[in-house]
């Protein structure tokens, strides 16, 4: 589709939006990005750190002139409406000036809730970046945005909303999708010379895995091998299950296992890989939302984060056809995977704003659902008083491992994680058990109220499968 005519009709607008979290990596790219698109302006930008902020604005070349700090509603709006952009490190002040939808990407689940709900309160359209608040609140979120009119949305860049694009494509397409998801934020890249595996900036020995570059006829049995020979890497980030429980919800594709299968494979393997059981593959059942780790050799291309959907085929001439040019399909010809091996953050982003303000269409799943619940089980005992700590960069909750609940295995009294996020435990939890909401001494209220409102108002049915759909 060529995008200069989907946004033709435009009219010359000007789309403004606000920022939250606006030091951050991610707003970063989105701020960059926007110098170079004319009907994109940022008009107020969010942040406890001002003084980094405005370092980050010269460091990107923005006019000095431009962004001011502004500490009252008066001095927002008088310098949105001359044409600057307001620096506020206060959320109520995000509102005081007019601009048409806020991009959430503080990463705090309660902090970026308050946020997207005063921003619809006051009419603006939200895309949001934080999964973490999606995670908790976006159904409800969703009800909001619906009952005023408005757009929530992912947004196109992150990898929930690029693999929802990648999954609405193939729908639309009437492709029979097996599987779907991405993979992990880090390549694993194999020095066979060395025996070493590298993943990002740390390398651990793996001889044995020089000898496991084939999948052979053996899917399962390779990749267990290939597992061991790398268990000295770290896997199965909870940004990843946060990103596919965000997934799941907007198009209907639900994990296969709670703590999703995390193949070691090559990208011409993922046609193999994601199959049924039966015929050789890890899937127990059709319709799994997944994430595998990518191996690679020194100098071959990364899967740098992308996203994937595995299909089966039908005629085999067609897709035979598909392989002589390059395309991956399984040894048998009857699953092939299609990839988009790349996101780009916020260099992406724009799309999404301009699709929400000019034609509020949102880059999410139309009609989200409870289809997964990303919860937390203790890894060891925990004592009552334990306070459940989020940090780190992949906002990990202490002494918590994320799991991914199919929304109808769910307990009805599951905690979500990130309700539980810096919560204090109101009694002891033993190891290996699910949170209960009862198990919060203090959970944020309003993460609490959203959490609630919208598992009844969008929750997945009991005793059924439910159909993919987005």
């Amino acid at each position: 589709m060529n995008l200069h005519h989907l946004f033709a009709d435009s009219g010359g607008r000007t789309v403004r939006y606000a920022l939250t979290g606006a030091g951050g990596g991610f707003a970063r790219t989105l701020l960059a990005q926007s110098r170079r698109l004319p009907g994109l302006v940022p008009a107020v930008l969010c942040d406890r750190d001002l003084p980094r902020l405005r370092a980050m604005l010269d460091d990107l070349g923005y006019d000095r002139t431009q962004p001011a700090e502004c500490h009252d509603a008066a001095a927002v709006a008088d310098t949105v409406a001359r044409g600057g952009m307001a620096l506020v490190a206060d959320a109520a002040l995000l509102t005081a000036a007019p601009w048409d939808i806020l991009v959430e990407a503080t990463g705090s689940p309660a902090d970026g809730l308050a946020m997207a709900e005063a921003a619809l309160a006051a009419d603006r359209h939200v895309a949001m970046v934080s999964k973490e608040v999606d995670s908790v609140a976006g159904l409800h979120l969703a009800d909001l945005a619906a009952a005023r009119g408005l757009v929530y949305t992912t947004a196109d860049g992150d990898q929930p909303a690029n693999l929802i694009g990648l999954v609405t494509w193939a729908e639309l397409l009437g492709l029979d999708i097996v599987a779907i998801g991405k993979s992990t934020e880090y390549d694993l890249v194999l020095d066979p010379e060395a025996g070493t595996v590298t993943q990002l900036d740390t390398t651990v020995p793996a001889p044995a895995l020089a000898g496991l570059l084939e999948l052979g006829d053996d899917v399962r049995a390779t990749l267990d091998a290939r597992a061991a020979a790398v268990a000295g890497l770290p896997t199965g980030a909870t940004a990843d299950y946060c990103e596919m429980a965000v997934v799941a919800n907007n198009t209907g594709f639900r994990p296969d296992t709670e703590r999703l299968h995390y193949p070691v494979a090559r990208i011409a393997e993922l046609a193999d890989v994601y199959r049924p059981r039966e015929e050789g593959g890890v899937l127990a059942r059709d319709g799994a939302v997944d994430v595998f780790s990518a191996l690679r050799l020194p100098g071959e291309a990364s899967f740098a984060g992308g996203v994937f959907v595995v299909v089966r085929t039908d005629d085999p001439v067609t897709w035979e056809t598909l392989r002589q040019k390059g395309h991956v399909l399984s040894k048998d010809g009857r699953y092939a995977a299609i990839y988009l091996p790349y996101h780009l953050m916020g260099v992406e982003t724009p799309v999404s704003l301009l699709s929400a303000v000019l034609h509020h269409r949102p880059s999410g799943g139309t009609d989200p659902r409870s289809y997964a619940v990303l919860a937390g089980r203790a890894r060891t005992g925990l004592p009552a008083g334990t306070v459940l700590a989020m940090g780190g960069h992949h906002h990990d909750v202490t002494g918590v491992r994320a799991v991914l609940l199919r929304g109808e295995d769910a307990p009805d009294d599951v905690a979500p994680l990130y309700l539980a996020a810096h919560a204090t435990l109101a009694r002891p939890v033993a190891a290996g058990e699910l949170l209960r909401v009862a198990d919060l001494a203090d959970p944020d209220p309003g993460l609490l109220s959203a959490w609630r409102a919208g598992r009844a108002s969008r929750g997945c049915p009991r005793g059924t499968e439910g159909e993919p759909t987005a």
